[in-house]
């Protein structure tokens, strides 16, 4: 049986935001990039909201507050795309 409990090595220890990726190293030496395009809020983002970041949810989170964006260190290990929002029928 897998634990779906974050280790505490999965803590996010930095952050770099580029015009295409976002990368997060952690404290067990791994870097996790995806893409910017993932995550519709931070990529239309202007840079400066962008570079002001903030980890929360005790070292497993990165919370944008400018944009209201958070991403977990456990979604970007699983590859977790933010969830598109289905457009209403005419």
């Amino acid at each position: 049986m897998t634990s779906l409990e974050p280790k505490a090595g999965e803590r996010v220890m930095d952050v770099h935001v580029t015009e295409d990726a976002i990368s997060v190293d952690l404290y067990d030496g791994r870097t996790i990039t995806v893409p910017l395009a993932w995550y519709p809020r931070l990529l239309h983002a202007k840079p400066a909201q962008r570079a002001n970041w903030q980890i929360a949810g005790a070292g497993y989170v990165i919370h944008w507050p400018d944009v209201d964006e958070d991403l977990s260190t456990q979604g970007l290990l699983q590859g977790a795309p933010a969830p598109r929002i289905a457009a209403k029928a005419a």
